[in-house]
């Protein structure tokens, strides 16, 4: 007598514990493998009926092709530039992501680095660890009656929008395939308008070929008011050496990034390890570790979002 066939799915990366439960409850065999290799991946995917991924590792046409069985994709987070989604999609396969799962944590992450930036928090901390008690060389800027500027106006722009509510901002937001969604003190505007008016930009765009270095040198050389300048979405949608232009010759009153164009930091080229050393030597640069998305909240949130999202798809 056959025995029955076991539907198995793979979790390549750290994930909560009841995303695990709730899938092997549904009679799933779950592969929880948070360190696994794209190599080791490679190997036991053909087996996979659903694989679960972040940024660790990357799903790629050559990936996608040796996964016979295959029904679904699903990221935890958002930014789906390590899938390839046209792949998956001409072989049947569904990609979900979860950005509903870690908008407001990135939101928060994102204010949190607004105000640290302006009110001078990491750099007086620094100096009193240096034995400096410095009051009138870190003067705040209050963020209250201030032009935000908001490019990308999805899950995570519109919830960070949200939370300006009590800070009496205008914003000022642009979206290339959005509109209709300004009121009160939220206003639709183009990237000129911003490039003009704002005194703090916020980028909150995923990687694409259209968005890769945006935030270039001709973005950062028509600024008008001197912005401190956020980025809580992908390293590369900045253009490094442009930032570091615009901060050198004024252009930017500060910079707070949560991503850099290469995050693997014992894999930095010397250009690159050059580039991190004047940035993180800078009283007015605040670098985090792409942790914008990585409440405990969220973590768990984003296991939500997902289980719900199969069952509506009938995928689990």
């Amino acid at each position: 007598m056959n025995e029955p066939l076991t539907r198995k799915i793979i979790i390549s990366a750290p994930a909560h514990e009841k995303l695990i439960n709730q899938l092997q409850g549904r009679g799933f065999d779950v592969a929880y493998l948070p360190a696994i290799s794209y190599e080791e991946l490679f190997k036991i995917i053909p087996d996979a009926e659903g694989v679960i991924v972040t940024t660790r590792l990357g799903i790629d046409s050559t990936m996608i092709n040796q996964a016979e069985k295959l029904k679904w994709i699903g990221r935890l987070g958002s930014g789906m530039e390590l899938i390839d989604e046209q792949c998956a999609k001409e072989k049947g396969i569904v990609c979900i992501s979860t950005p509903e799962g870690n908008r407001n944590a990135v939101a928060e992450h994102t204010l949190a680095l607004t105000l640290n930036l302006m009110n001078n928090i990491s750099k007086s901390f620094d100096e009193i660890k240096r034995g400096r008690w410095l009051r009138n060389e870190n003067r705040g800027v209050e963020l209250s009656g201030k032009t935000v500027g908001i490019v990308g106006y999805g899950n995570t722009g519109s919830t960070f929008a949200k939370l300006l509510s009590s800070f009496n901002v205008t914003v000022l937001a642009y979206d290339k395939y959005k509109d209709g969604f300004g009121s009160g003190y939220i206003k639709e505007a183009n990237l000129e308008h911003i490039c003009r008016y704002a005194d703090v930009i916020s980028f909150h765009l995923p990687l694409t070929a259209e968005t890769y270095h945006m935030a270039n040198a001709d973005f950062f050389n028509s600024l008008q008011q001197k912005p401190f300048f956020i980025t809580t979405c992908r390293g590369p949608v900045t253009d490094t050496t442009a930032l570091i232009n615009a901060l050198t010759s004024g252009k930017l009153a500060g910079a707070a990034l949560d991503v850099l164009e290469n995050e693997k930091l014992d894999r930095l080229n010397s250009i690159e390890m050059c580039q991190l050393d004047f940035l993180t030597a800078q009283p007015n640069v605040i670098v985090t570790p792409h942790i914008a998305g990585y409440s405990n909240e969220a973590f768990s949130r984003m296991t939500e979002v997902l289980i719900a999202k199969l069952q509506s798809l009938n995928m689990i």
